[in-house]
């Protein structure tokens, strides 16, 4: 298995999608790489070359933010938006859409399969004796 920006990617798989295994690269983003080793999109991942593979890396390496740095990015830009008190900042404390959708039926997702109805939280009947 070839092993490019800490993930391994698989063998039998064409190298452009081998490469949508690296958090980050997408179909188009894979393409782009590809065009600019100047590698074949029909190979398999276990058929690149030593040098083919290098080019990919180096590529990957100087020009997009991939893995962890990504990662890293993201999280901090959330923390950024939390610590300055932005409406998208407490909607994302609060575990809400942060994005202006509806929330009084759907979001199930977002907040977790909470049932708030009428009458959920109810006492039952008493029991005859």
């Amino acid at each position: 298995m070839p092993r490019v920006a800490g993930v391994n990617i698989p063998d039998d798989k064409k190298v452009d999608i081998s490469l949508t295994y690296i958090f980050g690269i997408g179909n188009s983003v894979a393409h782009e790489i590809l065009n600019k080793a100047g590698v074949d999109h029909t190979l398999r991942a276990k058929e690149l070359s030593k040098e083919e593979l290098s080019k990919i890396r180096q590529i990957i390496e100087d020009e997009y933010k991939v893995e962890g740095e990504l990662k890293r990015e993201r999280r901090e830009n959330l923390e950024r938006l939390k610590r300055i008190g932005s409406y998208r900042g407490d909607r994302h404390k609060k575990s809400l859409p942060s994005r202006g959708q509806r929330t009084k039926t759907n979001s199930r997702t977002r907040r977790g399969n909470v049932r708030r109805t009428a009458g959920s939280g109810r006492k039952g009947a008493p029991q005859p004796k």
